[in-house]
């Protein structure tokens, strides 16, 4: 994955050390916005004085995440049939923005993510791009798993990309405050969510169909999903826990067999609360350890569900569960859940929930198990 902090390794550390990657914002007026601060990519081009020569394009992203994850997983696509699903929130809106504002150049083409993945990957069988809000991976992850149970792939990847748009940073900047100076989940100080950006990618192959020697990083165990549409962007405790329900349904596990939860952890005024309440209802007093990465990474939209679970993976494989960044005091609400922070936590956990909620009651919930001794990298 590529974060505002780096690849996943790099995402990671930072993670353990508590270290957060936002700073000033780079799209738009500030004073307009009502908005200052951000989780940028700063190893890309950001807004440059004359757009017209580079919009900023998520799908630069999408295409490097999308090859990596193919080599690591040792995936060629001229070889068998791949498939590709990717999430996104705002798909190229930054792009569009630009092309309107500032007669940036922008193709039709290029709201659609299949050109960029065809240029790293040209031989893949097909691309779908789906926009599910702020779980947009996770449904990606989810429809994945179908393509592959259904016979209609060999491998899928599972993928999820976003940039921060001015229309998005606009309609934050009326909920939230300007002093938000970083995003704080669960914390009874948070001001608000920041936006980060981003591209994160996973294969998926069938467990009866590995190569020889092919060990795999983690095993999907489920995904549940679905849409309540309680309300346009007002979270429903119901619809969350009937989600919850569902992936453990799917997955075959109960909740005590539950060691991690990497949540949604928003920052928000309405998400942390009834996050904390669907867990509580869940779980109990005496559930699992829970974390959180948007403190470090900020909301990165699309990408959120699949970010959180590569993180919940990397956790698992190096025993250690980083600790919520920016949460130095839990909400009322959220003093019962284990929440982790101050310092990474020792885990033993080989089951672990990354909940991902989005506008409209659009909810994915995932459930993974770690593979003993898969490779991994990063810290141990």
């Amino acid at each position: 994955m590529t974060t505002c902090l780096g690849d996943l390794d790099a995402t990671f550390r930072a993670l353990l050390e508590g270290r957060s990657g936002v700073g000033p914002l780079r799209c738009g007026d500030p004073e307009k916005l009502n908005v200052r601060n951000g989780y940028v990519i700063t190893d890309a081009e950001p807004d440059a004085p004359h757009p017209a020569d580079s919009p900023r394009l998520a799908a630069r992203w999408l295409a490097r995440t999308v090859a990596d994850a193919l080599a690591d997983a040792g995936v060629d696509p001229a070889r068998r049939r791949v498939a590709v699903v990717v999430g996104t929130g705002l798909r190229e809106l930054r792009a569009v923005e630009q092309w309107y504002a500032d007669g940036a150049e922008l193709r039709l083409a290029q709201l659609h993510f299949a050109e960029a993945v065809r240029s790293v990957a040209p031989e893949v069988t097909e691309v779908h791009t789906l926009a599910n809000a702020c779980a947009a991976s996770g449904y990606a992850l989810a429809l994945a798993a179908d393509l592959l149970e259904l016979g209609e792939a060999d491998a899928v990847v599972a993928a999820g990309c976003d940039t921060m748009t001015e229309s998005m940073l606009s309609m934050i900047g009326r909920v939230g405050t300007a002093t938000a100076d970083m995003v704080r989940p669960f914390d009874a100080d948070r001001d608000g969510v920041l936006l980060g950006e981003g591209a994160v990618a996973v294969v998926l192959e069938r467990a009866d169909e590995l190569r020889d020697g092919q060990r795999p990083l983690a095993l999907l165990r489920g995904v549940g999903v679905g849409c309540d549409a309680h309300h346009e962007t007002a979270p429903d405790p119901t619809g969350i826990v009937a989600t919850i329900r569902d992936a453990h349904d799917r997955a075959g596990v109960t909740p005590d067999e539950i060691g991690l939860v990497v949540a949604h952890g928003t920052s928000t005024a309405l998400n942390d609360p009834t996050e904390a309440a669907a867990l509580l209802e869940t779980f109990g007093a005496d559930g699992p350890v829970v974390t959180g990465i948007k403190g470090a990474v900020g909301h990165t939209s699309g990408g959120a569900a699949l970010m959180s679970l590569l993180i919940a993976v990397a956790a698992m494989d190096a025993g250690l569960v980083p600790p919520v960044v920016g949460l130095r005091m839990p909400i009322a609400e959220a003093a019962k859940l284990g929440l982790v922070y101050g310092e990474a936590v020792p885990t033993r956990a080989r089951l672990a929930q990354v909940n991902a909620f989005g506008f409209g009651g659009v909810n994915a919930v995932t459930i993974v198990e770690a593979c003993v001794g898969a490779p991994l990298g990063g810290p141990s």
